[in-house]
């Protein structure tokens, strides 16, 4: 499926940001590459652009969209002070199967064109996400207001008094949007919500409800205030550990946003922070009380930044597999660094040659947890397990742990702790999943009978 992207405005109320609004920065992209990559996200790879006012910049930035992954073409729009209608019907020639349409100035979550994908839609027919429940972040005054009725969009208007939901301009559109777009323009009405209009009154404009998903029309200053707080929001994940939840997010989080003020890749960050890591570990050889508090300090600012790269990725919508699977690897090899240099320490100190054990044990538990985290974190995140418990036996754990011991200097209870504790968490791991795949053959046993 190809999308429209209207780009076509001169965007006054974010003149003091930038002259140019679908290239307004929005932590560190512009809007309308926002909307290219999350659009990309939900598998479309073909936009086609309306520009108007400064065109010819966003044609220079975004180019033919191979930077992006994806294939851009444009359509200018020498009439962009007109209403939007206008701007869409520039596109008809483009169009002759269904595709999304989409705002350059609405940043949104990719699982709404996930759902718009999946749902049926007739050759005569138009459907339009809303908001039903919109937070206090839009500007409602501003916004399109949408009554509607059963499953169809009954009226349309930003003066409506009479209205249940929002239009978040998020569309899944047939041609059969320019004939009626052609013939709002000929009764006067020159923007898109004519069209949308005459769809309603022959009942052939749908909609859906937007759900727990997220969207925001960034017209002005505090609208992009707002969009990077809930951007920021949605990094939070329901398998981050206490630590990572309520110690390292907020501090990483702010590195975060400085660093996407440079051109470092998120594949850097994460070898940055190995760095900072072994540099760490290495400390901890000496087994010196001084270098153990440097080698606790730095273990602590690696656990910080090590949730940088990922952070950085999300923001700038460029997660790769690979990229989580360096990071997983690169923090392997900090882990065994960190307990191998704490057991040598701690042995070239006291001779006792029971810590070698003791770290073995913690070193094989610790590499259990991070073998078992993605099963274990698809088992947390979809079932029942994130209701009864907030709290996950993760890194941040471990790494707190090190710390805490390194400047405590009390190495050989730390590592007895934190033996014990990695081994039972991969034991308990193991039982968690036994229980949920005896519940799955269950279940399956039960619809086969059914």
């Amino acid at each position: 499926m190809k999308a429209l992207i209207i780009a076509a405005g001169q965007g006054k109320r974010l003149r003091p940001i930038g002259d140019t609004k679908p290239l307004v920065t929005l932590l560190g992209l512009g809007l309308i590459e926002r909307v290219i990559l999350t659009a990309k996200k939900s598998g479309i790879k073909e936009f086609c652009i309306i520009t108007g006012y400064n065109g010819e910049k966003i044609r220079e930035q975004l180019s033919d969209g191979k930077k992006y992954g994806v294939k851009i073409q444009y359509v200018q729009n020498d009439s962009w002070t007109r209403g939007n209608a206008i701007s869409i019907l520039k596109a008809r020639d483009y169009f002759k199967e269904s595709f999304v349409l989409l705002m350059a100035d609405h940043n949104y979550d990719h699982r709404i064109l996930n759902e718009l994908s999946k749902t049926k839609i007739g050759k005569d027919e138009c459907i339009l996400c809303v908001d039903r429940n919109p937070g206090d972040h839009l500007n409602i005054d501003d916004a399109t207001k949408v009554r509607t009725v059963d499953h169809r969009i009954d009226l349309i208007g930003k003066d409506l008094s009479d209205y249940n939901c929002i239009d978040t301009g998020i569309f899944i559109c047939n041609p059969v949007i320019f004939d009626v777009l052609e013939e709002s323009i000929s009764e006067g009405d020159e923007g898109l919500s004519g069209g949308i209009k005459i769809l309603a009154q022959r009942h052939k404009m749908r909609y859906m409800p937007l759900g727990d998903n997220f969207w925001i029309d960034v017209d002005d200053k505090t609208d992009r205030r707002n969009a990077e707080l809930l951007i920021c929001n949605k990094l939070k994940k329901d398998t981050d550990g206490p630590v990572s939840r309520i110690l390292n997010r907020p501090i990483s989080l702010r590195i975060s946003k400085l660093l996407l003020k440079t051109g470092i890749t998120p594949n850097q960050i994460s070898v940055l922070s190995t760095v900072i890591g072994l540099v760490g570990a290495s400390f901890f050889f000496s087994g010196e009380y001084f270098y153990l508090i440097l080698g606790g300090i730095l273990i602590h600012i690696h656990s910080i930044v090590d949730g940088c790269d990922g952070e950085v990725a999300r923001l700038k919508l460029r997660q790769t597999k690979y990229g989580g699977w360096l990071d997983s690897v690169l923090d392997r090899y900090v882990d065994a660094a960190i307990i191998f240099g704490l057991a040598y320490g701690y042995w070239s100190m006291t001779g006792d040659m029971t810590i070698w054990i003791i770290g073995f044990s913690a070193l094989i538990g610790t590499f259990l947890n991070s073998y078992t985290s993605s099963k274990y974190d698809s088992i947390f995140k979809n079932g029942d397990m994130a209701k009864k418990s907030k709290f996950r036996m993760g890194r941040d754990v471990r790494l707190l742990l090190i710390v805490i011991g390194a400047l405590t200097n009390q190495i050989l209870i730390m590592l007895i702790i934190l033996a014990v504790i990695a081994n039972f968490e991969a034991i308990r791991r193991l039982i968690t999943f036994r229980n949920k795949l005896d519940d799955d053959v269950q279940t399956m046993n039960r619809e086969f009978v059914n």
